[in-house]
C-alpha cells in the first residue's frame, strides 16, 4: 500500500472505465470539478495496462495537488459487475475483463475505499444527484443510447437489486416480434436503441424500396447498411414522411415502456438520455399521446418527462458521484 498525504481538502476522483476512452475526474463533495483528464482504452493491451494508465494518472493528480486528502474513488463500468464484491465480469465492450476485482486493486494501491457501480446507475446518480433529476426522491434515467438500460433511485436511495440486475429494463419484451435488443426480438431496447432504430429503418426502407416507393434518405438498396439512428432522426427533422414514421413507431413503443415504469415504481421523475435528448422535439409528442392512454392518470400527474441535462459529460460525472454518494447519502 502506498502511503498519500493527507491534508483537510476533501476531494473525490472517479474513474470511467469506457470501452473507447477512459477518463479520471476530480471532485469536492459539492460536484465540483476541478480536474479531468482521459486517455484511449485501446482494450487490446489488457486491464492491467489499462489500470496502471489510471493508476498513473491519480498518482500525477495527488503529486500535483499535495492538500488534497483523497476520501474515495469511485468507478463507472459497463457491467456485468457485482458493486458489492467490487467485481467486474467480462464486460462485452471490454474483451479479457474477466473477474477483476477491481475495487481491491485500488484500494490496496491508494489506501481509501473504493465503490463501483454499472454505467447506467452511475449515470442515474449523476442525472439526480447534479442534472435533472435534482431534487426528487423518486427517479428512473434511461440511457437511450446505444442499448436501452436504467438507473433507478428510489425512496432517495440508488437501487441496484439482489445482483446488479435493477433497472434492466430493455429486456422487457413489449411485442413477440420485432428489431432485437438484449437478445430478445420485440424488446424495449429493440424499439428503443440506436441498434434497435438502425434495425427497424433498415427493415421498413427495405420493403419501402421493394414496393417502388421513394425514400428520400436513403434512396437506392446500396445504402440501407449505412442507414444509422442519427441518419433517420435528422430526415424526420427535415420532414421526411418514411424516417417521421420510423420515429414515429420508437417513440410509440417509448410511451409504452414509460407507462408500465410509471405504473409500477410511480416516480416524480423519468430522465431520458442521449436520442431522446437530443431529439425531444420528435420525441415527445408522440410519447405523450401514449402515456395519456396508457398510464395510471394519477401516477402519470405526478412524473415528469425530462431529457438529460449533463449531455457528453455524464459519463465522468457519473463516476465522481459514485464517489460522493457514499458520503452524503
Amino acid at each position: 500500500m502506498t502511503e498519500i498525504n493527507k491534508t483537510q481538502k476533501d476531494m473525490y476522483i472517479g474513474l470511467n472505465v469506457g470501452g473507447t476512452n477512459c477518463s479520471v475526474v476530480v471532485g469536492d463533495s459539492s460536484f465540483t470539478v476541478i480536474h479531468r483528464s482521459g486517455f484511449e482504452t485501446r482494450s487490446e493491451r489488457g486491464y492491467e495496462a489499462i489500470l496502471d494508465e489510471f493508476k498513473e494518472h491519480v498518482y500525477e493528480i495527488l503529486v500535483k495537488h499535495p492538500d488534497f486528502n483523497l476520501k474515495r474513488i469511485g468507478i463507472s463500468c459497463g457491467g456485468p459487475l457485482d458493486s458489492k464484491k467490487g467485481m467486474i465480469y467480462s464486460p462485452p465492450n471490454l474483451p479479457g475483463w474477466d473477474n477483476v476485482p477491481i475495487t481491491k486493486i485500488f484500494g490496496d494501491e491508494f489506501g481509501v475505499d473504493v465503490a463501483i457501480q454499472n454505467d447506467a446507475n452511475a449515470c442515474a446518480l449523476a442525472e439526480w444527484l447534479m442534472g435533472a433529476g435534482k431534487g426528487t426522491s423518486n427517479m428512473i434515467f434511461l440511457t437511450f443510447g446505444t442499448g436501452m438500460g436504467a438507473g433507478l433511485i428510489l425512496n432517495g436511495k440508488l437501487y441496484s437489486g439482489t445482483n446488479d440486475l435493477g433497472g434492466e429494463v430493455g429486456h422487457i419484451r413489449l411485442e413477440k416480434t420485432g428489431p432485437v435488443g438484449f437478445g430478445k426480438a420485440g424488446s424495449f431496447e429493440g424499439f428503443c436503441s440506436g441498434g434497435g432504430i438502425a434495425q427497424l429503418a433498415k427493415s421498413i426502407v427495405t420493403e419501402k424500396l421493394a414496393n417502388n416507393h421513394h425514400v428520400g434518405f436513403c434512396p437506392s438498396p446500396e445504402m440501407i447498411n449505412d442507414i444509422d439512428t442519427k441518419m433517420v432522426a435528422l430526415a424526420a427533422r427535415a420532414g421526411d414522411p418514411v424516417a417521421y414514421e420510423i420515429i414515429r413507431i420508437s417513440a410509440e413503443y417509448l410511451g409504452q415502456g414509460l407507462s408500465l415504469l410509471i405504473d409500477i415504481l410511480n416516480p416524480e421523475c423519468i430522465v431520458i438520455g442521449s436520442i431522446y435528448a437530443r431529439n425531444e422535439e420528435l420525441f415527445k409528442p408522440l410519447i405523450e399521446r401514449i402515456l395519456h392512454l396508457e398510464a395510471i392518470p394519477s401516477a402519470l400527474e405526478v412524473c415528469k418527462i425530462k431529457p438529460a441535462l449533463l449531455g457528453d459529460a455524464i459519463g465522468d460525472y457519473a463516476a465522481l458521484c459514485v464517489a460522493i454518494y457514499e458520503d452524503k447519502f
